[in-house]
């Protein structure tokens, strides 16, 4: 599991112990930051016990933590600025396994974006994007000098949620980011698919392998084989 995942395994965990759910909503749903004294009072807690909540919410990158004088006053005198707290930018998702569907619109957009500038067809827009965005993760992952090219592969695309398995002809991929979406629009999710993960190959130089369609069910559309 690479890091960015097990960190929002992590975020999400912190959120199942009931005291710290309570704190989280009511701070997310405030128009301000709060203060511990104001969060502990709303979900009638003692204070050090909200606090300790809090600032674990904090550490995990789900809530920031601002500083404020709460009197409106400044300057000598003024007391301490208060700590508050207020919800993050952060976004945090977890799927088991592994989807990419925010990946996937942003492709979509940007092919469609190209359609209304170039007006070539959405499926050229599209598998020009995908191959492109693959060669950029492909170019990312190229770290791994001490690795052939299979190995570096399958470490990559396990990365990228693929969940790769080595055969005897070469590698399938167990399980598919894009899978609802395509059951539902499998010509040109599967498509997509293809050019990512050959503009992938590229990126990461892999001039062995390539990828090719080949549907079967329990796995990705896509397989990596020998380039021979």
């Amino acid at each position: 599991m690479d890091d960015a995942r097990e960190d929002s395994v992590s975020a999400v965990a912190a959120l199942e112990e009931p005291t710290r759910r309570r704190l989280y909503d009511h701070v997310v749903r405030q128009p301000n930051p709060v203060t511990r004294d104001d969060a502990a009072t709303a979900c009638g807690l003692p204070r050090a016990t909200a606090a300790f909540h809090l600032d674990r919410l904090a550490d995990e990158g789900l809530l920031d933590v601002v500083y404020e004088r709460r009197s409106g006053r400044s300057g000598p005198g003024a007391g301490r600025p208060s700590k508050l707290y207020q919800r993050s930018g952060r976004q945090v998702a977890v799927s088991l396994p592994e989807r990419q569907y925010e990946f996937a619109s942003r492709l979509l957009a940007a092919a469609i974006e190209d359609v209304e500038r170039t007006g070539d067809t959405p499926r050229a827009a599209l598998d020009r994007h995908a191959r492109e965005a693959g060669e950029r993760l492909g170019e990312a992952a190229r770290t791994a000098a001490d690795l052939d090219q299979t190995e570096a592969t399958m470490r990559a695309l396990d990365d990228y949620g693929f969940e790769p398995r080595a055969t005897d002809t070469g590698i399938v991929l167990g399980n598919c980011p894009f899978h609802t979406l395509a059951r539902a629009h499998t010509e040109m999710v599967c498509g997509m698919n293809l050019g990512l993960l050959n503009g992938f190959l590229t990126g990461l130089s892999a001039t062995g392998l390539r990828a090719t369609l080949d549907p079967a069910p329990g796995f990705c559309c896509v397989r990596i084989e020998p380039a021979g």
